[in-house]
């Protein structure tokens, strides 16, 4: 009862056309996110970079290097949200929405690729020390991009999750990574300023192992995703929800992944072998409904009927598949 009232009170519709206005509406936001993010991070960029080519500071640079690297990464980024709007066909029956996954890869090799150069440039430094000059501007630069990164990082992270994209997520803790390290550039500058000629080139290396720490976690989000994880917690909803389906005897497997931003998802349900073709079918819309309103982001259910096993499975009418979109 309380999911055929959410379900009456619930303004919604099965249509594919409802689906890809949903998916162009979840990809908007993304987009919206993305451009404001390179924004951000690319004023903060310049910024640094002028106060780098003054001041010489190694630290500064890395931290530099690794901002426009951020804000390039709304690039696939974008590229994968405009893909993903096209409308499912006969080849990709599935849709577009693995782009994200693809454009993840690519982030994921960016990370990977500047952490390299910046790991380079702090061990050339320290082989062959080098002073630094205006400190009071890399000490501002460095609160800079703490600010830009931390304000990026909060804007992609709430999206991300909103519209559930790993990427986007993946993409919003390398931001806030790149935060703290940009503080990390003032231990530089105080050094420096002290005298120690290493300190710059060391906060460099100190940069890149938190670079390293931010590649390990997105790798591994990527992974699980082209992998098909999901949330245990969310198999454990899902299971809730068929079982208070009237008619519904036993939950078998239930399969879930991710395409681009939504959820697909494939249950075996096990009902009387003696009900109609018809009271069959009408279960398994009411578990597909049910699948829907408890598990967000699910967008398409395939639910099949098997007969009870320990009864007469003779009848024709003992199973039955589901399929609504």
């Amino acid at each position: 009862m309380r999911h055929q009232l959410a379900h009456l009170v619930t303004p919604h519709s099965h249509e594919a056309m409802d689906k890809v206005d949903s998916a162009m509406e979840t990809s908007r936001e993304g987009m919206r996110t993305l451009w404001l993010s390179l924004a951000v991070l690319g004023a903060t960029t310049v910024v640094q970079a002028v106060i780098v080519a003054v001041s010489g500071s190694v630290a500064l640079l890395g931290d530099t290097i690794h901002n426009a690297a951020d804000a390039l990464t709304a690039v696939p980024l974008g590229i994968a949200f405009v893909i993903g709007r096209r409308v499912a066909n006969r080849r990709y029956t599935y849709g577009y929405g693995r782009a994200e996954d693809l454009a993840g890869i690519v982030i994921v090799l960016t990370i990977t690729a500047t952490s390299a150069l910046a790991a380079y440039e702090a061990v050339d430094r320290l082989l062959h020390p080098r002073d630094v000059s205006h400190l009071w501007a890399v000490a501002l630069a460095a609160l800079a991009g703490f600010v830009g990164n931390e304000w990026v990082a909060r804007y992609r992270i709430r999206t991300g999750r909103k519209i559930g994209s790993a990427a986007l997520v993946a993409d919003g803790l390398h931001a806030r990574t790149d935060g703290f390290t940009s503080l990390a550039v003032l231990l530089g500058a105080g050094g420096a300023a002290l005298g120690r000629r290493w300190a710059d080139p060391a906060v460099g290396l100190l940069i890149t192992a938190a670079i390293l720490m931010v590649l390990k976690d997105a790798a591994r989000e990527v992974y699980r995703r082209l992998m098909d994880s999901v949330d245990p917690a969310l198999v454990d909803r899902a299971e809730r929800a068929l079982r208070t389906v009237e008619g519904v005897e036993h939950v078998g497997s239930v399969r879930m992944r991710w395409i681009g931003h939504s959820l697909r998802a494939e249950t075996d349900i096990v009902v009387d072998p003696r009900l109609s073709v018809a009271r069959a079918h009408a279960i398994a819309v009411e578990a597909e409904h049910a699948l829907i309103h408890a598990v967000p982001r699910l967008t398409a259910a395939t639910v099949h009927t098997d007969p009870h096993p320990t009864a007469d499975s003779g009848d024709p009418h003992a199973a039955l598949s589901h399929h609504a979109t």
